[in-house]
């Protein structure tokens, strides 16, 4: 194992050196709304694109939210010339995730960095996650309209199936338990015609077809949820991993990706308590599609600080306090060890007890009670099996979100927030 006091920009060389090579290199948080985590990711991500070429990132948020967010940092027709306005047009809560001035830093640069390159060669920005169904199917229906109006048939009859649920999608998931409430055959008659599409027409089509597949992605989400267990939880990790496949197609046989999530999802799942209650996450199914050396997961931790967050499904972000982590977890013993900032690369025969050993280590989503802390927001982890590096800050501060509107996202179900 390397360990790396980080300091100075060139204190990363030895991470970079390791995960170069790799096909993907998925980078964590331990927390949506801490401002070193998505600092320093960015650091990192700048440093993937301008230095080992890779060709996209994909984060954990919604498709046609993160599509407006591609075309303003690609310069694409009708895209916006500044990316902050494209972020803070996230109204799904919890917009603060990516609707945050961290992220708009990164999307100023990577616009900039763009406008330099020839358009093919320019580096996308794309969502992965599962929840925008009534988004998405605007979104076909908008490019269905301009470009093939004879297939809209398709894109109204899942629309007529959805609609009686409204917003409250979750709904869907109790009456699909009876056959005759079920959308399969519209989403799969929708799937098809984008599908068609995405073979042979450009960006406006891959689009749609991703949409279409979070058309299907949802429909499955949600009939998964009613039955509790794992069940939609894996659709969800899924849906991601299979999105990942496709932008790395869409780009090319020698693509290269950068993915941001919450560690949650990140780190490999068989090294957690995750799989003894038969939950998969996109860090495991990259290693099982891609192989482990073509693939590089970086996980995050630190010991205290400050957080944003909310205290309540749909209620209003705020800071928080991150109280010291609790005795014997991962961020425990690293607060003993480890300077205040350091990279650990895990690896070798050098390895000690408690990077082998299964250890409790944090995991804060979007809604927070620090009072829960002696009862949860800890995973049992063998932290050099889970990652293949990680990124320690013993100290950290809450991120900074964006004016944005807010109304209220789809329930997630077990384990929640991530």
């Amino acid at each position: 194992m390397l360990v790396q006091r980080l300091g100075a920009p060139s204190d990363f060389d030895p991470l970079l050196e390791r995960v170069r090579d790799a096909r993907v290199v998925m980078i964590g948080e331990a927390t949506h709304g801490s401002h070193d985590y998505y600092r320093i990711r960015e650091q990192l991500t700048r440093r993937l694109i301008a230095e080992c070429g890779f060709d996209f990132v994909a984060v954990e948020g919604d498709w046609p939210d993160c599509d407006r967010v591609n075309r303003s940092v690609t310069a694409a027709p009708g895209g916006a010339v500044e990316p902050q306005v494209a972020l803070e047009q996230f109204e799904r809560w919890p917009t603060w995730m990516w609707a945050n001035a961290e992220v708009a830093r990164f999307c100023r640069w990577l616009r900039a960095w763009n406008l330099e390159r020839a358009e093919a060669s320019r580096v996308g920005f794309h969502g992965l996650d599962v929840y925008s169904l009534w988004e998405s199917m605007q979104a076909i229906f908008d490019y269905l309209g301009e470009e093939d109006p004879a297939s809209l048939e398709a894109a109204q009859d899942a629309y007529r199936c959805f609609e009686p649920y409204g917003k409250r999608v979750e709904e869907y998931g109790a009456a699909s338990r009876f056959v005759s409430a079920r959308c399969e055959q519209e989403v799969v008659r929708l799937l098809a015609r984008t599908r068609e599409h995405a073979v042979t027409d450009g960006p406006g089509a891959f689009s749609a077809w991703q949409n279409a597949e979070v058309v299907a992605g949802a429909e499955r989400y949600y009939r998964e949820m009613v039955a509790g267990g794992p069940g939609s939880w894996n659709v969800r990790d899924n849906h991601m991993a299979d999105t990942l496949d496709r932008l790395l197609d869409r780009y090319g046989p020698s693509a290269r990706g950068v993915v941001w999530a919450h560690n949650t999802h990140v780190g490999d799942a068989r090294a957690t308590d995750m799989a003894a209650d038969g939950l998969v996450n996109i860090g495991q199914l990259a290693r099982e599609r891609y192989g482990a050396d073509g693939v590089a997961l970086i996980g995050f931790g630190s010991w205290r600080g400050s957080v944003i967050a909310a205290p309540r499904w749909g209620s209003p972000a705020e800071a928080m306090v991150v109280p010291p982590a609790r005795s014997g977890s991962v961020e425990h013993r690293l607060h003993e060890l480890m300077p205040e900032r350091a990279v650990l690369v895990f690896g070798g025969a050098d390895q000690p007890g408690w990077v082998t050993d299964t250890l409790d280590h944090r995991a804060i989503g979007v809604v927070y009670d620090p009072s829960f802390e002696s009862w949860g927001n800890y995973v049992p982890t063998r932290l050099g099996q889970r990652y293949d590096a990680f990124i320690w800050c013993d100290e950290t501060t809450a991120l900074h979100p964006l004016p944005a509107l807010t109304t209220p996202g789809e329930m997630e179900t077990y384990p929640a927030g991530v």
